[in-house]
């Protein structure tokens, strides 16, 4: 028997102790990684859709959670609820014998510590080394369904653009959930945690620093987008806010609609949510473009890469990697376990923060050092 304590889930960020449980079969899709601590990565360039760029914690996590209200599609599992489960002998017997295995891009530092850090949350949250397989792009998906066939592997958890899609070849009595992969769209019919953030958390960090706001304003597009601004409208509403969404199905059509949307946005009681879609918020020519546009006017400007708060936007937050590789691995426990039930993709909910205080002064917003005290990451660095 193991000790009681053996899965104790020592970071409880929501009451009820919410885990996200997911299986697929053989799936594909694109994205991109974000590093914990010291690195952040997001989907744009080599070593599968990533750019890197240095972090430096200023402060201490946040200590009081954000609201997260429940989806109808999840079901809250209590920690004795969980504990109960995972103290099943033949449930012990078998992460023992290697039923969790990860497969992770094989890049080199300093991408890797992305995933090294997911991989360590995961073994945090089993208590056992877990088999782990790096991959190249060009894996052979048939060698390695064998090798997991052979070491017992129930469940593996795809890390990362490389890592999802090696498992396309996987046998369907495997189950796949995908983390660290920026997943845009639910058309892929991926289970696990997309790395975008949950827009419940932003727009309820939103509320927290302009409580007189009363709409967001967000440009994307449908074939990207349409999954997580379906969120977001009940996210927004949660909050007291109005969603205003306008759909660009191109790059011409977006640096069309951001001039005009700002223009007439009032400053006091309107913002601009910049999300992970590619179309609308293209690097090259239109972050530079909303960016002065917001500066000038004054108009709020937050999002969903946090890359952009150095270049700018008010905030942004930044995944917590692994704390996410804990939420993958409880949700490769409950699989183990036996809750099989299709889930959807979901956002993350695994998140640090970062601001910028210029950005902040810019607009009016001042923050004393208490409240600077409660985001992981400050811009311009002192």
């Amino acid at each position: 028997m193991m000790k009681k304590t053996l899965f104790k889930l020592r970071r409880l960020r929501r009451a009820g102790a919410l885990l996200l449980v997911g299986v697929t079969g053989a799936t594909q899709a694109g994205g991109g990684v974000m590093p914990s601590g010291i690195a952040l990565v997001s989907a744009s360039t080599a070593h599968g859709g990533m750019l890197l760029a240095p972090l430096d914690p200023v402060a201490p996590p946040l200590q009081t959670p954000l609201q997260n209200p429940l989806r109808d599609d999840v079901r809250p599992v209590t920690l004795a609820q969980l504990e109960d489960q995972l103290r099943r002998p033949e449930l012990q017997a078998s992460i023992g014998k290697g039923s969790i295995a990860v497969v992770y891009p094989n890049v080199e530092e300093p991408f890797r510590s992305a995933f090294i850090a997911m991989i360590q949350g995961i073994e945090e949250r089993t208590k056992l080394k877990v088999r782990s397989y790096p991959v190249d792009p060009k894996v052979d998906t048939a060698e390695l369904n064998a090798t997991l066939k052979r070491n017992g592997t129930k469940v593996v958890i795809a890390l990362g653009r490389q890592g999802l899609n090696a498992t396309a070849g996987l046998d369907r009595e495997i189950a796949v959930l995908a983390g660290g992969v920026l997943l845009l769209s639910d058309a892929e019919n991926v289970m696990g945690i997309s790395m975008t953030p949950d827009p419940a958390m932003l727009f309820s960090r939103l509320r927290a620093l302009l409580p007189e706001l009363k709409r967001v304003i967000v440009v994307y597009n449908p074939q990207k987008s349409e999954w997580l601004v379906k969120l977001a409208r009940d996210a927004a509403k949660a909050q007291g806010l109005e969603l205003q969404a306008h759909v660009a199905g191109d790059l011409a059509r977006a640096a069309q609609l951001y001039p005009q949307l700002i223009a007439a946005a009032d400053p006091r009681h309107d913002a601009v949510w910049l999300p992970h879609d590619s179309t609308t918020v293209e690097e090259s020519t239109i972050l530079p473009l909303v960016l002065r546009e917001s500066w000038n006017s004054g108009v709020p400007l937050f999002s969903s890469n946090v890359l952009h708060v150095k270049k700018g936007a008010l905030f942004a937050m930044v995944p917590d990697n692994v704390e996410l590789g804990r939420t993958l691995a409880a949700s490769a426990l409950g699989v183990i376990a036996g809750d099989v039930r299709r889930r959807p993709l979901v956002p993350l909910r695994e998140l640090q923060t970062a601001i910028n205080l210029r950005t902040a002064s810019h607009i009016g917003l001042h923050l004393g050092a208490v409240q600077q005290r409660s985001f992981d990451f400050v811009y311009p660095q002192p």
